[in-house]
């Protein structure tokens, strides 16, 4: 149950990292969360086994944001990975670079599964940047921000790629960044509301999407990919291929016969904004940027050190 409790918490406080202020929960996980409560609480009068003395009455249990009353939970079409059909086979036409792109990207945007799973005025999203550039950075899935404006890392961890991307030396123009996902995996939500705070896409809805980046990786065809954070990881590599990111962070993998860097997601950082964070992350990049051998200088190299 601790384990549990502490989930919820780090879920929280990255939630409450990227903006997220409030969380919409469903009266099903409000009253397991309330049972949980009532279990850690000692009962009025019983004795605390650390210190022998005479706990007082529990205080009220703090509120969570639960559906208004009257409003039900929006179905959410297709949301569950056991109902989407099998992966689709992608087959690129012939064509240069840029024409083989636009139909990819109307392919996806336009196909049906993605199409359901998205809510009302959102939109899918696809990779952007180079087709020609040599690093191709990897996330998870769409949030709030990617949602609505149609592009992959365009929020508070967005942001904090294209300054990591900046300090390699490169323009965010210079590189391609795409999903594993398409669209924003879908939580239950109340009637009529925006979807609050982001979950993992499952393993079945990765599989799905995942003909679509390798498509985009044989468009590319880029030298090198960033895997960022574990859900990209695992998508990559396989969902058993590691148990924590990292026992695989900073080393080199494999996948559609390219060589894969693994590091933490830019909202780890966001999390964690300490310079040994900063740095183990920086670490992974120096490492790309010496696979390309691309120049690396002094002050490059001593980026986050601790002095």
């Amino acid at each position: 149950m601790r384990t549990a409790l502490t989930a919820i918490a780090d879920e929280l406080k990255r939630l409450k990292a990227t903006g997220v202020k409030s969380v919409a929960v469903s009266d099903e996980s409000v009253a397991v969360l309330r049972k949980m409560l009532a279990a850690r609480a000692p009962k009025t009068g019983e004795r605390k086994p650390e210190t022998g003395k005479i706990e007082p009455a529990p205080t009220p249990r703090p509120q969570v944001l639960a559906p208004a009353p009257g409003k039900s939970l929006e179905k959410t079409p297709a949301s569950s990975a056991a109902k989407l059909p099998a992966p689709p086979v992608v087959v690129l036409p012939v064509g240069d670079k840029a024409a083989r792109l636009a139909w990819l990207s109307d392919h996806v945007l336009n196909h049906p599964v993605c199409t359901a799973n998205i809510r009302p005025g959102k939109k899918a999203v696809m990779g952007v940047g180079s087709l020609d550039a040599k690093i191709m950075f990897v996330g998870e899935a769409p949030g709030a921000e990617e949602e609505i404006q149609g592009e992959p890392f365009v929020g508070p961890a967005g942001q904090l790629l294209t300054k990591m991307i900046g300090a390699m030396g490169l323009k965010r123009s210079e590189v391609y960044i795409g999903n594993i996902m398409n669209w924003r995996p879908q939580i239950p939500t109340p009637a009529g509301a925006e979807q609050i705070g982001n979950r993992p896409p499952s393993t079945e809805e990765m599989m799905f999407c995942l003909p679509f980046l390798r498509a985009q990786i044989e468009i590319v065809n880029p030298a090198v990919l960033v895997a960022l954070g574990s859900t990209a990881a695992q998508g990559l590599l396989g969902a058993d291929s590691f148990k924590t990111l990292g026992e695989i962070r900073g080393r080199w993998k494999l996948f559609a016969e390219k060589p894969v860097m693994v590091t933490y997601h830019p909202s780890y950082i966001l999390r964690n904004a300490s310079n040994r964070s900063k740095r183990m992350v920086w670490e992974d990049l120096l490492k790309v940027m010496e696979r390309l051998d691309m120049p690396v200088s002094d002050k490059q190299r001593g980026y986050f050190l601790d002095k």
